[in-house]
């Protein structure tokens, strides 16, 4: 079981948040994070790896990482760390890379073969495309066996046809290893698909947790369906509104009457959801 009750000050430019996370959940699970820009899941992540000092409790196992403000040092929690950037040695190449985390040649090759990256062992990173890179940063997290993998939007710069191919692989990796991950990530699809809980964050506080289902499906009533976009455009054609709406990385057209119109302002997030099929939109 893993059982996390932490508290920490952030200090921003604009604002102080009081970060205050308490959860537990089981060895094995995959948890998202997911909130506004500056609420705290990065620094979450830190906390975690030992990056970031905070007060209160981490327990992995039995094995205390934090009681208090006793901390155990990031070299001895078993954590492997993927960031958005790679982060990758430029000077080694792709084997090497794995092989500084642990002198292991045997599971170095394995988990290049599970990323699909074998036979690019001896090439170096400034030779691979974006997406073969964080293929070896998420083999090369693998490495040192940890107990828990920390994913800061790892695939938030790739294209949608190279990030489904490595939420495949993380989830290989994943079972594979029987690893705990965080993973931060704004997308909701990539968070249904990956994840067995998902931790909402709004200025430091936990706004919900649970399942997928439980905070990403918010229809009611006789709703069919719901998505939350935000309003780009509103259009007049003839004695109707058109309102173009963003959702995830599509557009959405959805007809108004000029009354349903009024209610809404350009820029302002939206709920698109259905009722008997006919679509419905409102703030």
């Amino acid at each position: 079981m893993i059982k996390i009750d932490i508290h920490k000050d952030l200090h921003g430019i604009d604002r102080d948040i009081d970060l205050d996370i308490s959860i537990s959940v089981k060895r094995g699970s995959f948890v998202s994070i997911f909130g506004e820009s500056g609420s705290g899941k990065t620094t979450f992540l830190r906390i975690l790896a030992g990056l970031e000092k905070a007060k209160g409790k981490i327990e992995i196992g039995g094995e205390k990482w934090l009681e208090g403000e006793k901390s155990l040092p990031p070299q001895k929690r078993g954590v492997g760390f993927v960031f958005q950037d790679y982060a990758l040695f430029p000077n080694m190449s792709v084997l090497e890379n794995l092989l500084y985390i642990k002198d292991d040649k045997k599971r170095a090759e394995h988990l290049l073969e599970i990323v699909h990256l074998k036979e690019y062992k001896d090439r170096y990173p400034s030779t691979l495309s974006g997406g073969q890179k964080q293929r070896v940063a998420l083999a090369r997290a693998f490495m040192g066996e940890p107990k828990i993998i920390l994913l800061d939007e790892p695939l938030s710069a790739l294209d949608p046809s190279m990030r489904a191919r490595l939420q495949q692989e993380i989830l290989a990796l994943k079972s594979e290893f029987d690893a705990t991950v965080f993973m931060v990530s704004h997308d909701p699809s990539e968070i249904y698909k990956l994840s067995n809980f998902v931790l909402s964050l709004k200025d430091g506080k936990m706004t919900a947790f649970g399942t997928p289902k439980e905070i990403l499906l918010k229809t009611s009533g006789s709703q069919k369906l719901s998505f939350e976009g935000e309003l780009l455009d509103l259009i007049k054609k003839d004695v109707i509104y058109v309102a173009i709406v963003s959702i995830g990385k599509q557009l959405v057209e959805v007809v108004l009457s000029e009354n349903e119109a009024k209610r809404l302002k350009i820029g302002s997030k939206v709920r698109v959801s259905t009722k008997a099929f006919i679509p419905i939109l409102d703030k």
